[in-house]
């Protein structure tokens, strides 16, 4: 009896999830594109089969001085299968409100960012919300603010969310990020 009322509640969540995805929705944040910073297109199919730390970044946020440990982060573990992936965004409190290149001036020049920086983007819920982040919200959470951290595994599966205040040199971000490097 037990067993039934299990596979019940599986089969009927599995239903409900279905219906609730749009018709023809991403199944992979692998599956998406976009266009860098430089405004070239963007395939993210070519982060597929690594491990990516997506990061909605910004210049004039308490949580800036994080750009330092996303780059040491994205420099120490790159060559075992590993991106950080930095999407800019205006949302929270006008914190990036520069164009495209006064925003790659200030990473390269005050950080020295060498990983990925997309274009910018919209995180929150609405008709302006960027495809990448109403993928990565349907895992149950959007940014609250800058520097909220969406760990994406090798399948392009959201595997986990890491608020604002959990930084790059967190044991539970680094923890996480090298067991998705060891899984399959």
């Amino acid at each position: 009896m037990f067993t039934a009322h299990v596979t019940a509640a599986l089969v009927l969540t599995a239903a409900l999830a279905a219906a609730a995805a749009p018709a023809g929705s991403t199944a992979s944040f692998y599956d998406l594109k976009t266009s860098y910073l430089d405004g070239k297109p963007a395939d993210l199919s070519i982060f597929r089969g690594k491990v990516t730390l997506v990061v909605n970044v910004a210049s004039k946020c308490g949580f800036t001085p994080q750009y330092e440990g996303l780059e040491k982060l994205h420099a120490e573990l790159s060559g075992k299968g590993f991106a950080v992936l930095g999407f800019p965004s205006n949302d929270f409190g006008q914190q990036e409100p520069g164009t495209a290149q006064e925003i790659a001036q200030f990473c390269k020049l005050t950080y020295g960012v060498t990983f990925p920086m997309f274009s910018k983007v919209v995180t929150k819920s609405g008709p302006d919300q960027s495809p990448i982040y109403k993928l990565l919200g349907s895992s149950g959470h959007l940014p609250a603010w800058n520097f909220s951290k969406y760990l994406v595994g090798k399948d392009g599966k959201i595997l986990a969310f890491f608020p604002s205040e959990v930084t790059p040199e967190s044991t539970e971000l680094r923890g996480a990020i090298m067991k998705a490097l060891a899984a399959n």
